[in-house]
Order: structure tokens, then C-alpha cells, then sequence
């Protein structure tokens, strides 16, 4: 049985119902008032339902320039409003009755009664936050045949925002929007102990491993692994930081500006005398809390933190150009030079236009200066922007839902981070249409890039930091198996290829060196002979996938029919491995919730 996972969205019938629903409770309360009567004079009556009118329209534009949290409390004291006027509406003959149904029909009106967030069923029985959350809609990769289409090619990604938003959803009870879920970075979460380079000539090698698929004999799955080493604790390169910060009202809750100062807090220890830390904030206006400093003042960055609060309204285009500013300042040749913004990335006061943003991101890259997003909250959070500014920055995106979570990025996982090892790095399959019946790229949606796109160096694609993992799987059919796409009538068959004796496929790896803006080339043939039953693999192997398959399922996938959430439960539970932070049993915490979560 297929375990698909249905989200409501506030267009589904049930919401338009409650819609519906809630319109008739408000118009059988006006006409209870009509009916009823009471002592209020005919132009009195016609004065409370101009007021009506207004104080709807004010708080139809108080809830488009607002927080949510704020929202919502506007659009509760709109029923509430709504209630009393129909007590109080006079009916003294066919006036009030006018005045009632005017009021009822006003486009304001039907508006705010209307308004998703108030009415869906699902929202209110779980406060689901997503329903004004921004996610950008991707199609799943599909099948496809070496016969046509031999070549795959996608750029890396090391983010790890997805999963720690999913986890976020998954432990307030409610199942995720399925583009909140980017399938690689619920993987990329995760450390694997993947071959290192062999000598010094590249700062990563590719490892690849096959398995007969758990869920579908007939089906294999090539992994491949690529890792980055470590910095030796003697070797931190000179950091340059300047944090921008959002202070603005929408950043006014527990999970966002406390805790980005906590967070912010937990990396300044991890710096020293050879650092640099300045503080840019920006609400209605941008300023300068702290100056470029050494990173041994612990004392003084301290207080700059301790000393902000939230309030105004938000326009991150100011506060960027002025922490560009502070960076340039202080650069250093050589050393790491990063804009860490921290926000809920709701930049929604004046004409802020996000590819203004984006190419201003672009510009200083080329100068050196890169970005990491670090994401906080929920509600009016804003995905999508958050990950492509982190893209374009040649940074990385992480979504910080605890301290715990802040420890990992800002503390274990510093150095990866914010030091980069190799940047625009691009993959590039080519699989041999001999051996290889049809294949499909898991995840990286929004990372794929045009064949020709691989060899040309002005393509930017991801950057991999000192210890970084990055893992990639591919579900494949073999030849002499059934497959999803027909055999092509017209076109001839490939002419098997001597050279190629056993080959699946060819993985190609592109990447610049810190150092320089032209590619290297890595390479490396995967063989039909390393495919071994999944029983035979090592536990990291099981282990993502497991992730893999979780991910597709909470993705709603086309491709999950023959998965389910207790097969996946025991595949993890079981493959942990080496987990000396507890992130692996986490995720198996993660599955038991969704198993609740499912609907029936």
C-alpha cells in the first residue's frame, strides 16, 4: 500500500466549506439583530455600520503590513467585531435590514471572513504556521533513458535548512508543505565516513557504492559520496564576519531575535584575536551596533548582542549595502570574508525588489565577499529568498529551530560553514545505455543544470566546505528488467561499447580551487560489478537511504509507492552507526511522529 502523506492547503473543499460555514454564522447573527430589535435608533445604526465598514478596511491593511502573529490577533478582533455589531444593529423596520446586508456584501467584508488563516480547519487544529510561509514550487526529477537522454547533470548542495525546517513542523504536529521538503538536504543533514582523497592534488575523491534497492528488487541504487577533509585546529583561516541582523518587529518571538542573539552568542567563543566581528541591524532604518572588532573582545560583542530588541518594520536592501560596506572594510586577503544574515526573511516595507537584492549578492561574490542565510521562525517565514540570497552569495543556508541546532552549524560544523574548500562544484553522469535501462536523480530539483552547462566556467553551481559531505543517489533499472518508459520504435539501439566492458556509468566532477576561477576535472567510472544485495552494505549506506526514502514520502513522491514508514523506521533504527551528537536517533524520533501524523 502506498504511504503517501496528504497536507491540507487552504484551497481544498473542506476549507471553501468552513468558508461557507463561517459567512452563514456571521450573516444569521446580523439577522438575529435585525429580527430582535433593539433600542438604537435608525441613524445610530446607520453610523455603527460605516464604522464597521472602516475598522474592516484598516484591518484588512494592518494584516497585509504586519507579522502574523499580530495577524492573527487582528483577524480574531474581526469576529469578535463582527459579533457585537450584530447585537447592537438596530432593526427598526427595513433600514438595519439594509444596512446589515451592505455590510455583508462589502468586498472588505467577504475578505476578511474569507481569509484563510482564520477559517482553515487544519490551521487552527494544529496552528499551522506554513500557510504563510513562502516555498518555491520545483518538479520532481523524472525517468529518464540513456538511449535519449544519457547525460545527467546537477550542481552540489550542502545546505541543510530543509531538514531542520521539517523537523521544526514534525514536532509542533503537523505534516510539512511538500516543497519545504528538498530531499538532498534532508540527506546532506547527516556525516558519512566517505573516501578521502588520496593525495594532495584534489581536496576531495568520489566514492560510489550500489545496492539491489530495498523496496524493489528489480531496482538498484548508486550512491555517490563526496567529502571534504577537516582543518587541522592549528590551520583556522582569518575570519571576517559582520552579522546582519533583523530587528524588526516580525523577529519579536522566542524562536527568533532571543535566540538568534544565543546563536550569535555560541559562535563568537569560537573565535580569536586574528577575527573580525561587526554588527549591522536593520528594521525600518539600518545602523551599526558594533564596529569591525577583534574576536578576542568576547566582552564587548557580548553586549553589542545583549543590547538589541525588536521592533519596526523591514528593509533588508539598506542593511545588506551597509554590511557589504563593513566587510570591504575590513578584508581579508586570504582569510574568509562572510555577511551572516539572520532573519525570518520577511523583507515587506517599501519597494525592496529581490533581484535587486540578488544581484547586489552577485556582485560582491565576485569581489570575494560571500553570504551565509541563517533562517529563524515561523509564519511569515520566507524559504525561498533565504536560500536563493545563500545561493547566489556562494554561502550556504541553515534554518536554526533550537540552540541545539545553533551549536551544530555555528559550533561543531563552524569551519564548514564559513571555510570554503572548492567552489561552483558540478557533477555530471553519463550513463551507458548498454547496461543502464532508465535512471532518475533523487532530489536536487532545483539544482540541475544543461549539459553544456558542466564544462562552461561562468555557470555558478554549489561550494563545499572543510568537512563537508555531499551525497547523491540515483535509482536505476538495468537492462533485461521492466521499465516505466517503452522501448523506441524508430530509433536504433546503441552499439554496445567494447571499451566500456561492465560500465553503468561515468562520473565527472568539476570544481574551482579556492584560488582560482578555472575548473578541475575528477573523474570516475562506476562498474556493474560493485552492485552488491542491500543487506551486504555498510550501515552509513542503509542509513541514507533510509533518509532518502523518508524524504519522498514526506515529499508526497510520484516514485514512493513501495516505500512506508515502517520499513523505513526499522532501516534506520537499525543503521545508526556511529552517532555521538544523537542526530540519527532524532530522526528516527521523527519517523515515529509522522507515523502519528498520517492521515487516515
Amino acid at each position: 500500500m502506498k504511504a503517501k502523506l496528504i497536507t491540507t492547503t487552504p484551497q481544498s473543499d473542506a476549507v471553501k466549506f468552513a468558508f461557507a460555514k463561517r459567512k452563514q454564522l456571521v450573516l444569521g447573527l446580523l439577522a438575529m439583530a435585525v429580527i430582535g430589535g433593539c433600542s438604537t435608533s435608525n441613524e445610530q445604526a446607520r453610523q455603527e455600520s460605516d464604522e464597521a465598514k472602516q475598522q474592516a478596511q484598516q484591518l484588512v491593511t494592518q494584516r497585509n503590513n504586519q507579522e502574523r502573529q499580530r495577524r492573527e490577533s487582528e483577524q480574531h478582533m474581526i469576529v469578535v467585531t463582527g459579533a457585537k455589531i450584530a447585537k447592537q444593529q438596530s432593526s427598526q423596520g427595513e433600514i438595519a435590514q439594509s444596512l446589515a446586508s451592505d455590510l455583508i456584501e462589502t468586498p472588505t467584508f467577504n475578505k476578511l471572513i474569507e481569509t484563510p488563516t482564520l477559517m482553515a480547519p487544519a490551521a487552527r487544529m494544529h496552528d499551522n504556521p506554513t500557510y504563510t510561509e513562502q516555498y518555491h514550487h520545483t518538479p520532481e526529477n523524472g525517468v529518464f533513458t540513456p538511449h535519449t537522454n544519457p547525460l545527467s547533470t546537477f550542481s552540489i548542495d550542502v545546505d541543510t535548512a530543509s531538514y531542520s525546517n521539517v523537523r521544526r513542523m514534525l514536532n509542533q504536529g503537523y505534516l510539512p508543505p511538500a516543497d519545504a521538503v528538498r530531499i538532498e538536504e534532508l540527506v546532506n543533514y547527516f556525516d558519512y565516513q566517505y573516501q578521502l582523497a588520496p593525495d594532495n592534488s584534489h581536496p576531495f575523491a568520489i566514492d560510489t557504492q550500489l545496492a539491489v534497492s530495498p523496496w524493489d528488487k528489480h531496482r538498484v541504487l548508486m550512491r555517490i559520496g563526496i567529502k571534504a577533509p577537516k582543518p587541522e585546529a592549528s590551520s583556522s583561516t582569518a575570519k571576517n564576519l559582520v552579522f546582519l541582523l533583523d530587528v524588526s518587529g516580525s523577529m519579536n518571538s522566542s524562536d527568533k531575535l532571543p535566540l538568534v542573539k544565543r546563536a550569535l552568542s555560541m559562535l563568537t567563543q569560537q573565535l580569536s584575536e586574528n577575527d573580525r566581528v561587526a554588527i549591522v541591524v536593520y528594521a525600518g532604518a539600518s545602523g551599526v551596533v558594533l564596529e569591525p572588532t577583534s574576536g578576542n573582545n568576547k566582552v564587548k560583542i557580548e553586549q553589542a548582542l545583549l543590547q538589541l530588541s525588536a521592533g519596526g518594520s523591514t528593509n533588508g536592501g539598506q542593511g545588506i549595502e551597509l554590511a557589504y560596506k563593513l566587510a570591504a572594510q575590513s578584508f581579508q586577503k586570504g582569510g574568509v570574508n562572510r555577511v551572516i544574515l539572520a532573519t525570518d526573511g520577511d523583507f515587506n516595507v517599501g519597494m525592496v525588489d529581490h533581484n535587486q537584492l540578488i544581484e547586489l549578492v552577485e556582485r560582491q561574490r565576485s569581489k570575494g565577499i560571500e553570504l551565509t542565510t541563517l533562517g529563524f521562525g515561523q509564519g511569515n517565514f520566507n524559504d525561498h529568498l533565504m536560500e536563493q540570497l545563500a545561493n547566489k552569495g556562494n554561502g550556504n543556508y541553515a534554518y536554526i529551530d533550537s540552540l541545539s541546532e545553533a551549536r551544530k552549524v555555528l559550533v561543531e560544523e563552524l569551519e564548514a560553514t564559513l571555510q570554503s574548500v572548492a567552489r561552483d562544484v558540478k557533477i555530471q553522469v553519463e550513463f551507458n545505455p548498454d547496461t543502464v535501462a532508465e535512471y532518475r536523480l533523487i532530489g536536487y530539483d532545483n539544482r540541475a543544470l544543461n549539459s553544456e552547462d558542466f564544462n562552461n566556467d561562468k555557470v555558478d553551481a554549489g561550494e563545499i566546505g572543510a568537512g563537508h559531505t555531499v551525497t547523491a543517489f540515483y535509482e536505476l533499472v538495468l537492462q533485461g528488467s521492466a521499465t516505466q518508459v517503452d522501448p523506441l520504435r524508430y530509433q536504433a539501439q546503441a552499439t554496445p561499447s567494447k571499451s566500456a566492458g561492465d560500465e553503468l556509468a561515468f562520473v565527472k566532477l568539476r570544481y574551482k580551487p579556492i584560488d582560482s576561477d578555472t575548473s578541475q576535472l575528477i573523474s570516475h567510472a562506476v562498474a556493474q560489478s560493485q552492485i552488491t544485495e542491500f543487506a551486504q552494505q555498510n550501515s552509513d549506506f542503509k542509513f541514507a537511504t533510509a533518509v532518502v526514502g523518508f524524504a519522498q514520502i514526506l515529499k508526497n513522491s510520484q516514485y514512493s509507492s513501495k516505500f512506508d514508514l515502517d520499513s523505513i523506521l526499522t532501516l534506520a533504527n537499525q543503521n545508526k552507526g556511529l552517532d555521538d551528537y544523537g542526530y540519527r536517533a532524532e530522526f528516527v524520533s521523527l519517523i515515529r511522529m509522522t507515523k502519528t501524523l498520517q492521515p487516515i
